[in-house]
């Protein structure tokens, strides 16, 4: 005769960490994988004679080893990684996630209120990329105790 299980396991309380990412975050993910290693096929450009035009955050150029060029394949290798750990549940992916939308707001902020400055023609553009990175930060502070809790 078997004897009923008293204790509670703490898995029972268990869930995918994937599901704990809304819909467009998880869809994110995947565009952003692409996203990264698409950054590391650029700089590998770099060293020929072809010249991808790289954009992000307002950050434009099309030589791949110029200051920008490197901001905007750093940028892409980072959201790349986020991506990786986001959709792979790895146990440092909230954290990356946080940094990676820090370092995006701030490059945001950068592009709009300081770059002007330095243009020809004083043009300030309101950066669209805000909309989505803020809400994407929020959304990870309120994943991240239910992240930790959870371990794939």
């Amino acid at each position: 005769m078997e004897e009923p299980i008293e204790n509670v396991s703490e898995f029972d309380n268990f869930e995918r960490r994937r599901k704990l990412l809304p819909w467009w975050i998880r869809g994110f993910c995947w565009l952003f994988m692409l996203f990264g290693a698409l950054s590391v096929v650029c700089l590998f450009l770099g060293f020929t004679n072809i010249k991808p035009d790289l954009a992000f955050y307002g950050f434009e150029t099309n030589e791949p080893f110029s200051l920008f060029g490197l901001i905007v394949i750093s940028i892409g290798v980072l959201k790349g990684v986020t991506a990786f750990s986001l959709w792979f549940e790895k146990d440092n992916a909230v954290k990356i996630g946080k940094i990676d939308a820090i370092v995006g707001i701030v490059l945001c902020a950068i592009s709009m209120l300081v770059m002007p400055f330095f243009q020809e023609g004083f043009n300030i553009t309101l950066r669209l990329e805000l909309a989505l990175l803020i809400p994407f930060l929020l959304k990870l502070n309120k994943t991240q105790k239910r992240w930790e809790f959870n371990r794939a």
